[in-house]
């Protein structure tokens, strides 16, 4: 097979290429985020609290799907990398059925635990109703998610990222012009309130999936798909792509995990505490969410390269993607320091949610100066099949240090040193983040290094990957 341009291109340019289009894409996603919640403040706050709460679930399949799908690109991008043309293609086909069986899943869980969720959280009547009737539908129709989430991502894992962009921007933009019309009732259409909020997103997330379909079967030439493959998966295949995707879907949980808890903690103080989070949560995602799409681009260029045995062109692109990451994150901070008032006065937030969430925003914000470099190290890791570590720092970022540090500060009774638990939760991460980096540095960069320089010198004698090493020790 030929050289791919991940192999071959200039790293800062490689990177921009990738991930701009990525960014861009997941930036209207947060867009579309943010839009669905201002439209649904507009019907009440208990709308808007049941829309909150009902996130855990909504990336809870963001997990499982993306999640999935990481351990699918790492190995597809690996096996193109080693020129292992049947592994790619296994690659690709085996993630089709994994992420439709996880759909199954979890329409099961939309059609007969909806109702059940919202009850053990709250006991408002109008919170549960709104959120049966979001759930509900997210639920049994995200087969459009999940279809969508594993073509756009088989078109990134060879480096088509605008065609992956041009799927998620028609997705989100259709979720964002249906959500007003489904909401209220315009052009002809029922007022379908809080649930036209979930079919704007089924119908924006189906016509995605259907979109990504049609762009990889025209131009994604380097992977061939098998509908016998997708039927009667191997079972090898599954347990190199779970080596890393699962560790990767139970880092990606952990969030849900963590506003459940959060969500529990807060709710000993108001109701409008957890709204107030729900915002956070959409706002920070127009910083966050281009953090995540620049993952998703080093992630195909650090897993091609390690396969490739490239060690320099992955050392290069992982400083080039803690800078840009900083950047971007420290832009967060600042808008979160100068103006948190007009941030949540978008949602028509009373002036009982201005007093909490001022102090709020700002509270938490300093927490995005270090996330950049714990967003880039667990992508990293994941795409040289560390998913271990990745889960590690997730788990010590928003459970073992976040979720405690929160609940202790809850016990002074004062509602602002609840949102502290966020930076010092960071602080730990990034600790653990660079202890990690450095260890894989030592173990795995500087080893290929080593034997880069000896191949050179030998003429190019085969030398082994460090993988390769470990295993037969």
């Amino acid at each position: 097979m030929p050289e791919n341009k991940m192999g071959v291109m200039p790293e800062n340019r490689l990177l921009l290429s990738i991930s701009i289009p990525m960014m861009i894409s997941m930036l209207v996603q947060a867009l579309y985020n943010v839009v669905d919640s201002v439209f649904v403040s507009w019907i009440s706050e208990d709308a808007l609290n049941a829309v909150s709460l009902a996130f855990p679930i909504q990336n809870l399949m963001i997990a499982v799907s993306v999640g999935t799908c990481i351990g699918v690109n790492a190995l597809l991008s690996r096996s193109l990398g080693a020129r292992d043309q049947e592994m790619a293609n296994q690659a690709a086909n085996t993630g089709i059925f994994l992420s439709m069986a996880s759909y199954l899943v979890f329409a099961i869980i939309g059609i007969f635990f909806s109702r059940t969720f919202f009850a053990l959280q709250v006991e408002s009547e109008a919170v549960i109703g709104y959120g049966f009737d979001f759930m509900f539908w997210i639920c049994v129709l995200s087969f459009g998610l999940f279809g969508q989430i594993i073509f756009s991502r088989l078109l990134q894992s060879t480096g088509k990222t605008f065609l992956s962009m041009i799927v998620q921007l028609v997705g989100a933009v259709l979720n964002i012009i249906l959500n007003p019309i489904f909401i209220f009732g315009y052009f002809g259409f029922p007022a379908m309130g809080v649930v036209g909020s979930a079919m704007a997103t089924v119908v924006g997330q189906i016509v995605g999936m259907v979109l990504a379909i049609y762009l990889h079967q025209k131009y994604n030439k380097e992977i061939q798909l098998s509908l016998v493959q997708i039927i009667c998966p191997s079972g090898l295949v599954i347990r190199k792509i779970y080596a890393v995707g699962f560790p990767s879907i139970i880092m990606q949980s952990i969030s849900s995990i963590m506003v459940l808890a959060v969500n529990q903690i807060l709710l000993a103080f108001t109701q409008t505490a957890t709204a107030v989070f729900g915002i956070y949560f959409k706002i920070q995602g127009f910083f966050f969410m281009p953090v995540f799409g620049l993952n998703n681009g080093i992630v195909p260029i650090i897993a091609y390269n390690y396969g490739s045995r490239k060690p320099t062109r992955i050392v290069n692109t992982t400083k080039l993607a803690v800078l840009y990451a900083v950047a971007m994150l420290t832009l967060g901070f600042l808008v979160f320091q100068l103006f948190p008032a007009p941030l949540l006065r978008i949602f028509k937030a009373s002036e009982d949610m201005i007093a909490i969430g001022v102090p709020a925003l700002r509270y938490i914000s300093p927490s995005f100066l270090l996330a950049g470099l714990v967003i880039v190290a667990t992508s990293v890791f994941q795409a040289m099949g560390r998913g271990f570590l990745s889960m590690m720092i997730s788990l010590v970022r928003q459970l073992i240090f976040l979720v405690p540090a929160a609940y202790l500060l809850s016990l002074t009774g004062n509602l602002n040193l609840v949102w502290l638990s966020f930076p010092i939760a960071e602080v730990a991460a990034s600790i653990l983040s660079a202890v990690f980096l450095k260890k894989v540095y030592q173990q795995v960069i500087l080893p290929m290094q080593k034997n880069e320089s000896d191949t050179a010198g030998a003429g190019g004698q085969i030398y082994r990957h460090p993988d390769e090493e470990t295993n037969s020790n």
